[in-house]
């Protein structure tokens, strides 16, 4: 009889305790007004990073092929890609968005380049200010959409 006790003092509490909760939870809710910002937030992550960075990577590497794109996660990966006027070398971009804010350093691009000799394809090395390119590239397309967007 004792082990009873407990459970019915649980089970007559418990309502009591879930509605002090939710009303406890949206008491902070209400009352101030967020001021206007004069242009559109930094940070706008309904896809799980900044939507700037994700949708001005995506815009940048559209001439190459995609092999694995997480919105989630903030990945894009492309496949290799020849340029038609080079066809004897290829590339291939990672980039990696590492924060929910529209900066700098919350994007990451990593390149591999490969040239073909004598029939088989070998690693090649990428110059630094082709990876800093694309970088600056995102960057600026990113800084270019949140800008429109706040028109």
């Amino acid at each position: 009889m004792p082990l009873l006790i407990p459970n019915a003092t649980l089970r007559r509490f418990a309502p009591l305790a879930a509605g002090a909760a939710l009303l406890l939870g949206t008491a902070a809710c209400g009352g101030r007004e967020r001021p206007e910002a004069d242009i559109a937030a930094a940070q706008v992550t309904s896809i799980g990073v900044n939507s700037y960075l994700w949708r001005a990577a995506l815009d940048t590497l559209s001439f190459m092929p995609l092999a694995q794109t997480d919105s989630a996660g903030g990945v894009v990966v492309t496949d290799w890609y020849a340029n038609p006027d080079a066809a004897n070398e290829r590339m291939k971009v990672s980039v990696a968005i590492l924060d929910q804010d529209l900066r700098a350093d919350a994007l990451r691009v990593a390149a591999s380049r490969q040239v073909l000799e004598n029939g088989e394809w070998v690693e090649a090395p990428v110059q630094a200010a082709t990876v800093q390119k694309l970088e600056d590239i995102i960057l600026t397309k990113a800084r270019d959409l949140r800008r429109r967007s706040a028109l």
